[in-house]
């Protein structure tokens, strides 16, 4: 059991923390969450290691650990000893644009952007983006329009970065 469960998480580590950021938004609780979904991996990994997709397994465990993190009351709170930087004028570019798509996604509800990342990250089908939100696929549907939307109202347009 020891040997399978090892080759399979360090096979996927990398993907299970990528996915996490981009669920939360910061690196650190990203490395909560991996550690939280990985330990109850391993409690249940004889069932999980017999399913078809086993990833679909870890999906649901992070986003539902990420949606339990957001429930606690002290993530209610943010708190910071400087006011965040403006972008310079100047930058452009893939990284620009990067960044810009990290702080759309973090103006985004938890389950806006759980169904962004299921849809877009993962690349799953609406049907699967539903079985593993637990939800109907016109909810997935909806939450996407929604999610895309306030991106690209979130996203400023060339013209606005061109003028700075």
């Amino acid at each position: 059991m020891g040997i399978e469960y090892r080759d399979y998480v360090g096979a996927r580590l990398d993907s299970f923390r990528r996915a996490a950021f981009l669920l939360c938004g910061d690196w650190h609780l990203a490395d909560d969450l991996v550690s939280t979904a990985l330990l109850k991996l391993l409690r249940h990994w004889r069932r999980v290691s017999a399913m078809d997709d086993p990833d679909a397994y870890v999906r649901r465990v992070l986003l539902r650990c990420l949606l339990d993190e957001r429930r606690r009351p002290w993530r209610r709170e943010e708190s910071w000893e400087w006011p965040p930087e403006r972008r310079a004028d100047s930058v452009d570019g893939p990284v620009t644009d990067r960044m810009a798509i990290l702080a759309a996604l973090g103006r985004l509800t938890p389950r806006q952007r759980a169904v962004i990342v299921l849809r877009f990250f993962y690349d799953l089908s609406v049907e699967q983006a539903a079985t593993e939100l637990d939800c109907s696929p016109g909810t997935v549907k909806s939450q996407t329009a929604r999610a895309l939307q306030a991106m690209r109202t979130a996203m400023p347009n060339e013209e606005e970065v061109r003028r700075g």
